[in-house]
């Protein structure tokens, strides 16, 4: 039988396998990326896609080529409750940082903004640039069986249109084949967690809105209607493309039945809930899924990892799927051309599961938390299982009577939908991982303390474990950002003005370890230059300390200031933080 060699296989190409594949072929790494679909995505599915992964594809030089297809945040802002479009609407909520109090909270976060763009939409993007770049990218070619021993991972695979089968030989394996992942199931990974918590009906449909949305433009329309309410209203309409474009989705109770999917069903829905009928409804797709709550107990097992879907399952609350999916993949890549080319030890690859496990149990449990977050509107509406229509109603013409019931449920209906905040505005749920594990060197510090709420908002901080903060400086005639000054599969060493050494220690040690390490001086009339102040505010260090900042733009060392021998703390770090100690072992040390 044929065999197919390569330095790592990988299982899938959504957003973590085809981010995956590009990262690998940017790093120049031998990889053979395999999935048993046609092409890519092929409908939307997943869309809002936040700061982070925005700054991933930013690293990538992408960034300008996803905003040209994808909704901009402008355009993303209002999420709105209503009976109908048509009909009365309920409430409002300024969402994903566009509303006046948290917009500045994201501007002074990231150089990127957040986006809406589907994954249909953005696959492609993302499949064209690993082309570009060398990817090998085999499209319906099943992975059949894999294995794995001390030396390699083996894989069956089968080319589903010629039924060929053949070996792919490997040193390491990514299974980011999505939530019913063979990976994660022939190579013995345990997930934690429950399946099935719920049923959902996903619509895909073209219907000009613009009457109803162009003058309040949002990603989310939720639409409740009295006499017709399960888990989260009749209908929520996800915006594809403004505003013709939609996904309608609704719940519904398995153990009442199979709802009627057919298209005269679906198109009734979508017009009650549009409250139009004259808007005509052209339907392109419908499907089912289900809410999980699953995260895998570990993301490595020997040569084998998993990304994406196949390691954290959730409902699509937070929007947080595919961000965590392509911030794995970024997390991962690195490491894996890093110990392939030799210069870091294969337990590195360890910090992998460290780093990115506690994320996706945080993801996975903040997404079933804001699911059940949304309850208390409902309740604020007055709407109950098994209410008939008449009463339901009535309830919502006391909700906005003049009375003194009335004043009351709406307090309580402001209150329900300020809690929705820990869904459309959770900045530091989005931005705020800090990473704890063998690839970071602890300073002996600890981490600062949050002054505000940790998943609402961002806090930024230099501690080792933390992602690099941004600041705007200046080089040349360029205003650029600091996480400009770092990334692209490098380590970068960034120095002050009163460079104690360390840039020369830097600069040393590169070429004695044949390191991918920059040095950068960033401060007052440096050549990154500080002009704004902001980077002062933010360093968390002196003039004369520094930062050693990874590939993914995480902090794996810091000096508060300077040392009596930057070369040996220097070389001490990278030892540390590339789990090879023979570094330290160097003459000279």
């Amino acid at each position: 039988m044929k065999t197919v060699e390569t330095d790592v296989l990988v299982v899938g190409a959504g957003p973590a396998g085809l981010t995956a594949a590009l990262l690998l072929a940017t790093y120049g790494v031998r990889a053979l990326t395999v999935t048993k679909y046609g092409g890519t995505a092929n409908s939307p599915r997943a869309h809002i896609t936040n700061q982070r992964t925005v700054e991933v594809f930013r690293d990538l030089g992408i960034e300008e080529k996803i905003r040209a297809v994808a909704t901009p945040n402008s355009l993303m802002g209002h999420n709105v409750w209503a009976t109908s479009f048509a009909g009365d609407e309920i409430a409002r909520l300024m969402t994903w940082g566009s509303g006046i109090e948290r917009g500045a909270d994201y501007a002074l976060a990231s150089p990127s903004e957040m986006c809406n763009i589907p994954q249909h939409v953005m696959e492609p993007v993302l499949l064209d640039a690993a082309l570009e770049r060398g990817a090998e990218i085999r499209f319906s070619t099943e992975l059949i069986d894999i294995t794995q021993d001390d030396a390699d991972v083996t894989a069956l695979v089968r080319q589903r249109e010629t039924g060929e089968e053949y070996l792919v030989r490997a040193k390491y394996a990514i299974g980011a084949d999505g939530g019913r992942s063979l990976v994660a199931e022939q190579c013995g990974f345990t997930l934690q967690g429950e399946m099935g918590l719920g049923a959902a009906v996903n619509v895909w449909l073209e219907a000009d809105l613009t009457t109803y949305t162009e003058h309040r433009p949002g990603t989310l329309y939720w639409m409740n209607q009295p006499g017709n309410d399960y888990w989260v209203g009749s209908g929520t309409w996800i915006c594809v493309k403004p505003w013709t474009e939609w996904v309608l989705l609704y719940m519904y109770d398995p153990s009442e039945g199979e709802p009627d999917m057919s298209v005269e069903a679906v198109t009734a829905r979508a017009h009650a809930t549009i409250g139009d009928d004259s808007v005509p409804v052209t339907i392109k797709a419908v499907n089912t899924w289900q809410i999980n709550h699953v995260v895998a107990e570990r993301y490595r097992k020997g040569r084998v990892f998993l990304a994406g879907d196949a390691a954290h399952r959730h409902p699509p609350a937070n929007g947080l799927g595919t961000n965590t999916s392509v911030q794995d993949s970024f997390n991962l890549a690195w490491k894996l051309a890093f110990v392939l080319r030799g210069l870091a030890g294969d337990a590195l690859l360890d910090s992998y599961d460290e780093e990115r496990q506690p994320v996706g149990r945080q993801v996975v449990d903040r997404a079933m938390q804001s699911v059940a977050d949304m309850l208390p509107i409902s309740q604020a509406l007055g709407f109950a299982p098994g209410q008939s229509s008449e009463d339901g109603w009535s309830s919502l013409a006391e909700l906005f009577s003049a009375t003194p019931a009335g004043e009351s449920r709406r307090a309580q209906l402001r209150e329900a939908v300020q809690l929705q905040n820990y869904q459309f505005n959770a900045h530091g749920v989005e931005m705020g991982q800090r990473y704890e594990s063998g690839a970071v060197v602890a300073d002996g510090t600890d981490w600062p303390v949050y002054t505000r709420d940790r998943e609402l908002y961002y806090h930024p901080t230099t501690h080792p474990g933390a992602a690099l903060p941004h600041a705007w400086v200046q080089r040349g005639t360029e205003r650029v950002s600091t996480l400009d000054l770092v990334g692209r599969g490098r380590f970068t060493l960034l120095v002050g003005p009163a460079d104690a050494g360390w840039a020369d220690a830097g600069a040393d040690l590169a070429r004695e370890l044949d390191l991918p390490l920059d040095v950068v001086a960033v401060g007052a009339r440096c050549s990154a230059d500080d002009v704004y102040g902001e980077w002062a505010e933010r360093r968390e260090i002196s003039d004369a300390g520094a930062l050693l900042v990874r590939p993914d733009r995480h902090i794996a060392w810091r000096a508060l200031a300077g040392a009596d021998d930057p070369r040996a703390a220097l070389r001490d770090a990278l030892a540390q933080a590339l789990v090879q100690p023979q570094f330290a072992e160097l003459q000279g040390a």
